[in-house]
């Protein structure tokens, strides 16, 4: 393939990978987890070793196949004309940290936002969210000064990874964090599975603030109603959809 086709998007090495990051990206402002250009998905290949991901700055409405970023392991674009997304590496820090993990997905949506703006993490208050993960949503730590003047985007990265093994979660099982002051990130199997999770979180932190708005003493759901909801969903004995 001549490099015209490759600088097009053309299906070339990389073209299922941008396909996979372009569906996942179109998907976000349909789930109405972003306006305007706040919000990215990458997808992962770790047998190419590079990940591709969403432009920076462009419009959702504005995306084609031609304008994903392919980006490898080291950070260095080896596919596209554009600039890749701001948030690249803290996408390319998960990918290092966590084997298995095939998408990343972040947002600003409105109600992971101001629970990260809160610095607060989201507790499990009901079966909605046990049916996600066991555990509260975490928040990180602020991140300091020295990190965002070393390099910001992959201290961020580095704070989510820091954040998960301080509290002994399983990015497997728990596969959403907040950011503190900045917004949230979720992360699965494909660049699907990341957005779909970002959307899980997003109706997560909204029904919480709900609850929380109604009594603000709402007490976290009972251990073994939780457990029964986490293990019917993902447990060894599971029995919720279809074989």
């Amino acid at each position: 393939m001549g490099e015209t086709a490759k600088r097009r998007g053309g299906p070339g090495r990389f073209g299922a990978l941008k396909a996979e990051a372009l569906a996942a990206n179109l998907e976000i402002p349909k789930l109405g987890l972003a306006i305007l250009t706040w919000g990215n998905a990458s997808a992962f290949d770790p047998e190419l070793g590079a990940f591709a991901i969403k432009p920076s700055g462009v419009e959702y409405g504005e995306l084609g196949l031609e304008d994903m970023v392919v980006v490898d392991l080291e950070g260095k674009v080896i596919e596209g004309d554009k600039r890749p997304s701001s948030d690249t590496k803290t996408h390319l820090a998960l990918y290092r940290a966590w084997k298995g993990i095939r998408g990343v997905c972040h947002t600003h949506s409105a109600h992971a936002a101001a629970w990260a703006q809160a610095r607060r993490d989201i507790p499990c208050l009901g079966t909605t969210h046990a049916d996600q993960s066991a555990e509260a949503v975490p928040c990180t730590a602020m991140i300091l000064p020295e990190e965002v003047e070393r390099d910001y985007e992959l201290c961020t990265g580095e704070l989510i990874v820091r954040t998960f093994a301080e509290r002994g979660l399983d990015p497997r099982h728990d596969p959403m964090v907040l950011v503190a002051g900045h917004g949230p990130f979720a992360w699965g199997g494909s660049a699907m599975a990341a957005v779909r999770n970002a959307a899980a979180l997003e109706e997560l932190a909204r029904m919480a603030i709900l609850t929380l708005g109604l009594d603000p003493g709402a007490a976290p759901l009972p251990e073994h109603v939780l457990r029964k909801h986490w293990e019917r969903k993902h447990g060894p004995g599971a029995y919720y959809g279809q074989r």
